[in-house]
Formats: structure tokens, C-alpha cells, sequence
């Protein structure tokens, strides 16, 4: 592998680390880790958010960057008599990304691997074996042979699942392959726009927080944002990379490499034009590259921070990434520095007086 910098170590460190919806403590903790130094105050909300604030001028408009901490996994609910362990999905899985993949289960005893399987396709009818494996009909596999021997080891129903991978990074260097890119990407921006403000004169507070539990509803944005009461949000995530065989620009637009994606609408959110509008005149001002979609079908936290207190002007910008929801997904290093180097040179700009401009246009 490359030698790491400073950059990719925390990328590393953020990718590997455990945490599915509602067990977030191990990535709070690395994000922690890498934002506390550049800011003033690092608090949790009530369900385990993380909120890091950086003061500029006290009092001044209150500017939100949420990422999430969750990445999507599997729970376990139910240990066979054999020692198979049955398992529910936590966060969107396509069955078909997930038959003989190695899992991480995290137990109160330490960690067990286990590989997700199936019916041999070998003694399915010829018809059956046409069809993709329905989800239900997947097992952990963690070579026990009783449930006995399985909880002996510590697994428990309730227990964290989460995809197995290494950190690489690919021959093209700027390519890096990882798993839960979605979306700690999203987290790694909060911990380098806050970094990037250090001994910078900017005329607002900004929070850099770790929201959890994205995957499961946007709840963690939810009360976060109630906590802070932010005048203007940014939800950064993942988005849909529409350069690989076979997707035409018609589904999904955006290409890695060509900038962050501007969000214009998603399921979650209809963009805020005037916040829209504002960032874009600052990336064309300092030719920061940057790409427009529309992901009808999903959300991101701004769906939830925008909702927050008395309505909060936010815009989503996401990261143009490959196979999302899966084992490994795929992303362009100059995309996450360009997002960094956008919401960094937006906040420089947003004083109180631009900022109810914003909003009440």
C-alpha cells in the first residue's frame, strides 16, 4: 500500500472503525479524536451526536456541517441450534452485494468473523438458481457448531455486524477504496473544514458534527440540529457516481474527479435556492469545480436539518462515490479536498447580514 499521510491516516482510521445505527461510540470516538484539537467546545447531544464548535465571532450566524457516523450493517436476532446466526439489515442493502462476505460481529467478548452464506446454488433447481438470493435466506456463518459454542464466544442477539475491508488506496493515487465512505467521507469534511479555519478570521460559529443514525431515518440531524439551532446547514454525504458501464447521464450525472456534487433535490430535500445560489457564486468566483444532481430516491441529513427549530436554509453536497452500500465503494481524493476548500471559503462569507439575506430570499 502507499505510505499513508496525514489525510489518508485519518481516512483510514474514520473508514475502520465499527459502527452501525445505534452503535456509534467507536467512530464518535475517532472523529473526536481528529476535530477536538481545532475546536473550542466538543459536546454529545442526547442520543450520541457529536458536536464540535468553533467560534469565530460569538454570537455570530450559526453554521452547521453535518456528516453521519453510521455505515450500514447487519444486526444479529436469532442463534440456531447449529450455531448459525439469522440477522437483520440495519440501512438499505441490495441482497445481491452481500452472499460470501467476510463480517466483523462485535460482542461484549471481542470480535468474531463470520461470512455471510447461502444455499449452495449447486442443489437449487436449475430455475432457482436464475433467481437472487433473497436477504431472508442469508446466514452468518462463524464455523461454531451449536448456539452453545456461539454464545460461549460472546455472540449475542442485538449484536453490531459490519462489512469487512481494508483501506487501500489505488494505483491511481487519488483513488481510495474503503468501506463506509457512507459516509465517513461526510465526517472527515467536518474534521478538515474546522481544521482549515484554524487562525482564520470567519464572522460565525460553525458546529463540525458526527450525526448518528442517518441510515435509519436522519434521526441523529434531527437533534443535533434542535441542539444548536443553526441558521444555516450543510448536510455532506455520499452521492451517485455515474461514470462506471452502463449508467447513462440521464440516471445519474456527476463524474469522480469533477467536484463535489450540488444536490438540487432528493427525496429528503428541495435545495434552498438562495444558499444554492450563494455557493455556487463563490465556486465560480475561485474556480472551485463542482457538479449539479438530483437523487429522486434517497436523502441525506439536511432532509432532517432543515426542518429543525424555525426552518433552516441548507443545501446537501456530496461526494460523487462507486458502489455505495456495499463492502467497498470508491472515491476521488480531489473531490473531498474541493469540498473542504468550497464550505471553508462559504463560511468566510457568511456574516449575519449575508446570511438573512439568504434566508429571507
Amino acid at each position: 500500500m502507499a505510505k499513508l499521510d496525514e489525510t489518508l491516516t485519518m481516512l483510514k482510521d474514520l473508514t475502520d472503525a465499527k459502527g452501525i445505527p445505534g452503535n456509534e461510540r467507536e467512530v464518535r470516538e475517532v472523529m473526536k479524536k481528529y476535530i477536538a484539537p481545532y475546536a473550542d467546545e466538543v459536546i454529545t447531544d442526547g442520543l450520541g451526536s457529536l458536536i464540535a464548535k468553533k467560534v469565530g465571532i460569538e454570537g455570530g450566524p450559526k453554521i452547521m456541517v453535518a456528516g453521519h457516523l453510521d455505515e450500514v450493517g447487519f444486526m444479529i436476532t436469532q442463534i440456531d441450534d447449529k450455531g448459525f446466526l439469522r440477522f437483520q439489515t440495519v440501512g438499505g442493502w441490495w441482497g445481491q452485494v452481500m452472499l460470501a462476505q467476510r463480517v466483523t460481529i462485535v460482542t461484549k467478548k471481542g470480535e468474531v468473523t463470520g461470512v455471510i452464506g447461502s444455499k449452495p446454488p449447486h442443489i437449487l433447481s436449475a430455475e432457482a438458481r436464475k433467481k437472487p438470493v433473497e436477504i431472508k435466506d442469508m446466514f452468518i456463518d462463524i464455523g461454531a457448531s451449536s448456539r452453545e459454542e456461539a454464545m460461549g464466544w460472546g455472540v449475542c442477539p442485538g449484536d453490531m455486524v459490519v462489512p469487512y475491508f481494508e483501506f487501500t488506496v489505488m494505483n491511481n493515487e487519488k483513488m481510495l477504496l474503503a468501506k463506509a465512505w457512507d459516509n465517513r467521507i461526510g465526517c472527515a469534511i467536518a474534521i478538515d473544514v474546522l481544521k482549515q479555519l484554524q487562525g482564520v478570521d470567519h464572522p460565525n460559529e460553525v458546529y463540525g458534527v458526527g450525526t448518528i443514525q442517518e441510515e435509519v431515518g436522519l434521526r441523529g440531524a434531527r437533534t443535533s440540529a434542535a441542539k444548536i439551532e443553526p441558521d444555516i446547514g450543510f448536510g455532506v454525504d455520499v452521492g451517485i457516481a455515474g461514470d462506471t458501464p452502463g449508467i447513462s447521464e440521464q440516471e445519474a450525472m456527476s463524474k469522480m474527479g469533477k467536484g463535489p456534487q450540488i444536490i438540487l433535490y432528493d427525496a429528503s430535500l428541495v435545495s434552498h435556492k438562495g444558499l444554492r445560489d450563494f455557493i455556487t457564486d463563490v465556486a465560480d468566483e475561485l474556480n472551485i469545480p463542482y457538479q449539479y444532481d438530483a437523487i429522486p430516491g434517497g436523502g441525506t441529513d439536511a432532509g432532517s436539518i432543515h426542518l429543525t427549530h424555525k426552518g433552516v436554509p441548507t443545501l446537501a453536497i456530496t461526494i460523487a462515490t462507486r458502489y455505495i452500500h456495499s463492502h467497498a465503494a470508491m472515491l476521488h481524493r480531489d473531490d473531498f479536498e474541493n469540498a473542504v476548500k468550497l464550505i471553508v471559503e462559504v463560511i468566510k462569507r457568511l456574516d449575519r447580514e449575508t446570511v438573512d439575506k439568504i434566508t429571507f430570499e
